[in-house]
C-alpha cells in the first residue's frame, strides 16, 4: 500500500511564468498562476508546478560535481522535429550529436536538463 501520491513535480527556477511558458509550447497545457509559483496543467497528463528559487544555480550536464538532481523525459513522435521546435523555443543542446540513439539532451532555458525520446 502506497504511503502517498505524487503531487506535482516543481521545477526551481528564476522566472516562473517564463519556463512554464516554455514548458506548455512543448507539452501543450495551461498556465495558470502568477509570481513565486506557477503551475502548467498538462491535458491527460501530470501537472508540472514552477517555483521562484532567489539565487538559482542551474544544474551541469554531465558534471558529477554539479549533479543534474532530476530530468524529464518527453517522449515524442519525431525527434528531428521536437528538437526544432524546442531549440526554437529557447533550449539548448547538450548531449545531441548522436542521431542513430532514440534520445537526445535538451537544457531548458533555466539549465533544466531534459531528454526528447522517441522510446
Amino acid at each position: 500500500m502506497a504511503l502517498a501520491e505524487l503531487g506535482v513535480v516543481v521545477l526551481d527556477c528564476p522566472d516562473p511564468r517564463a519556463l512554464a511558458g516554455f514548458y506548455a509550447e512543448v507539452l501543450g497545457g495551461t498556465v495558470e498562476g502568477e509570481g513565486d509559483w506557477v503551475d502548467l496543467k498538462v491535458p491527460g497528463g501530470q501537472a508540472l508546478a514552477f517555483q521562484a528559487a532567489p539565487g538559482f544555480v542551474p544544474p551541469r550536464w554531465p558534471a558529477a560535481d554539479h549533479s543534474q538532481q532530476f530530468h524529464l523525459d518527453l517522449v515524442v513522435k519525431d525527434l528531428d522535429a521536437a528538437e526544432k521546435g524546442v531549440l526554437a523555443l529557447g533550449a539548448r543542446p547538450l548531449d545531441a550529436g548522436d542521431r542513430e540513439r532514440g534520445f537526445r539532451v535538451y537544457a531548458d532555458p533555466a539549465g533544466h536538463p531534459f531528454c526528447l525520446c522517441a522510446c
